[in-house]
């Protein structure tokens, strides 16, 4: 039995909140994500996924809800940009990270670490479970054997190797995973209804994440706008 049980027992079957803002995004900054994981929680939220210390250190202190952590940064000739590094990891895990999210694809990273090396370091120096996001099969049987605790189809449609983009979620994808991988899945990537979600579950996703349909208002603007335009 994983250490980690408990935690991933109350990410069961639970909708997960993805609190993000870039930097030209006007809810960008700490204080706008946290207020953003209070609204989620109010919700009815699960979880929250979040991006960079600041932002976790802030929604930490404002929800009592499991945070996936992640840190987005961009490396010269480096295509991975999500927690790329151990480092990076630690940032977010020093901030009250409860998990390390991170892409799990055979690329490159800085400094040479391998997908193996990276998860074994967050495991045993940072006693965090690690989620894998990931763009095809390959991916997800490479995170697997990498040690990874729980595998998500964040980067379907993502990658240049992977899936192809789908206009909404890759459900495929999410069979396929379901049907192979012998650890908990899960759902991301262009959830834009709550009936998308649901169907995420039902197809035995263990939690699901949602971002952009909640989270941005500029784009939930964007689909009302391209609605009533015809």
């Amino acid at each position: 039995m994983s250490e980690y049980t408990d935690l991933f027992e109350r990410l069961r079957g639970q909708l997960i909140v993805s609190c993000q803002a870039l930097d030209d995004e006007p809810l960008h900054g700490s204080i706008h994500m946290a207020a953003m994981a209070r609204a989620a929680l109010m919700g009815g939220a699960g979880g929250i996924r979040a991006n960079g210390p600041d932002d976790i250190a802030a929604i930490k202190q404002a929800v009592p809800l499991p945070v996936i952590g992640i840190y987005k940064q961009h490396f010269p000739g480096i295509e991975i940009y999500i927690t790329a590094t151990f480092d990076l990891a630690r940032a977010v895990v020093e901030a009250g990270a409860d998990l390390v999210a991170l892409d799990a694809s055979d690329r490159a990273r800085p400094g040479g670490i391998t997908l193996p090396d990276l998860i074994a370091r967050i495991h045993g120096e940072l006693g965090v479970p690690v989620m894998a996001d990931t763009s095809c099969m390959e991916d997800a049987r490479f995170a697997q054997a990498a040690g990874a605790d729980l595998i998500g189809s964040t980067l379907a449609g993502y990658t240049a190797h992977g899936r192809p983009m789908t206009p909404g979620p890759d459900l495929d994808y999410l069979r396929a995973l379901v049907a192979e991988m012998d650890r908990p899945v899960i759902a991301e990537g262009r959830y834009h209804t709550p009936e998308d979600a649901a169907a995420a579950l039902r197809l035995g996703a263990h939690a699901v994440v949602v971002g952009g349909a909640i989270t941005r208002p500029q784009e939930i603007t964007r689909r009302f706008i391209q609605a009533i335009s015809g």
